[in-house]
């Protein structure tokens, strides 16, 4: 009977040659410098193997522990160095109480920093974006959802870090945490209305960060200030046009570049106002005003960059969260245990870095392949930095 499509019965050029079969890869020994919660005693297998066996499983499309572990014990013995594996490959139960019991701070700022090394040019200099999502499937033990506030950036989509917050509300608390561990100097950071804060602008400003954030009438006094600014006399700097998804977007922007000093907001140097004219297929018409303040001067971006800045943010909810929701299946993932939502989190955060390290062209598709040849997974996780988009075509 012939192989099936996900099995790992080594196709014509996926043997591994010699080299392949000595010493671990470049994701195992980060890991190992990661202290093991566990009592020492009985421990049959590594926590940088247990750790990089589930990253290539998630690499591969795999949504669940026990998805994952049937990953690693298809994996063919002559692969079994390159992750530190023994005498046999960990069950789902050896995943699922290590994720329980990791520090998933610890290891989220471990595997944040080594994958943002190894993005190269594709982490540093790019604007970021910051947000939380809630682990839908996910409960602590009280019964509450986890949930977790990234970081990522523009245009790439390298995730850079994630820490958890009790609650939405708790997100104000946790964007100086996850932005702690990014150089910030020249880097334009873009949040949603809720971290429109006088703290954040100021933490920015301190640490050589700018910052496009858009007013909503959680700020009522500013979005007043703002929605009484002379518009009427203002030129349209940008226009764009959008089709896709059964609809055409039409979007303005103006920018004001000179700001009075009431404006009560701190470092503000310019205010825009964007306009958003949607029409459905049906003919259904809607519209929305959005205004942006920003700490950029009049030489750093111009109606054009604005615009860009402020669609960009959504990079973060189309190239991260519903890619983790829907691809991955976060979602459907019923993890209570512990710490391991968030782990589990992270490493999904670190498989989508290293596959768009890798030059993936999409999510879905790239494990699907991957599924199938355990040497591209083997390159996936030995990341080579990458220093322009173009460098990243084709490797996968």
């Amino acid at each position: 009977m012939p192989a099936l499509v996900s099995s790992f019965i080594p196709a014509a050029g996926d043997t591994p040659d010699r080299g392949e079969r000595d010493g671990v890869i470049e994701l195992w020994q980060v890991l190992s410098t990661l202290s093991d919660p566990r009592d020492r005693r009985g421990v049959r297998h590594d926590l940088a193997t247990v750790l990089t066996l589930a990253v290539a499983g998630v690499s591969t499309g795999a949504r669940s522990l026990v998805a994952i572990a049937e990953w690693a014990a298809d994996l063919p013995r002559a692969y079994w160095s390159r992750f530190g594996v023994r005498r046999c490959t960990p069950s789902a139960a050896t995943f699922s109480r290590l994720l329980a019991r990791v520090d998933p701070d610890v290891l989220d700022a471990v595997l944040g920093a080594w994958t943002t090394a190894a993005a190269g040019d594709l982490a540093r200099q790019t604007p970021i974006a910051v947000d939380g999502k809630s682990a839908r499937g996910a409960r602590r033990g009280d019964g509450s959802r986890v949930h977790l506030f990234a970081a990522i950036t523009h245009g790439t989509a390298i995730p850079l870090g994630q820490v958890a917050a009790a609650t939405k509300g708790y997100e104000i608390a946790a964007f100086a945490t996850v932005l702690d561990r990014v150089d910030l100097h020249g880097r334009v950071i873009t949040a949603d209305a809720l971290h429109t804060q006088r703290s954040h602008a100021h933490y920015l400003h301190r640490h050589g960060g700018h910052y496009v954030f858009t007013v909503k009438r959680n700020q009522p006094s500013l979005h007043e200030r703002l929605a009484a600014l002379p518009w009427a006399q203002v030129p349209i700097g940008h226009v764009s046009l959008e089709r896709g998804h059964g609809r055409t977007e039409h979007r303005t922007v103006q920018l004001i570049n000179t700001l009075h000093p009431r404006l009560g907001f701190p470092h503000a140097r310019l205010a825009a106002r964007i306009v958003r004219t949607r029409t459905t297929s049906a003919g259904v018409r809607t519209r929305e005003v959005v205004y942006a303040i920003s700490d950029l001067s009049a030489e750093q971006a111009d109606a054009a960059r604005i615009g860009e800045l402020v669609r960009g943010h959504w990079v973060i909810e189309n190239q991260l969260h519903w890619i983790r929701d829907v691809t991955l299946g976060e979602d459907a993932h019923q993890l209570r245990t512990g710490t391991a939502p968030q782990a589990m989190a992270t490493l999904r955060n670190t498989a989508l870095a290293l596959l768009r390290i890798a030059g993936a062209p999409t999510i879905s598709t790239t494990t699907a392949a991957l599924s199938r040849r355990v040497r591209r997974v083997l390159t996936v996780l030995d990341p080579q930095p990458r220093t322009t988009l173009t460098s990243r075509q084709g490797r996968l």
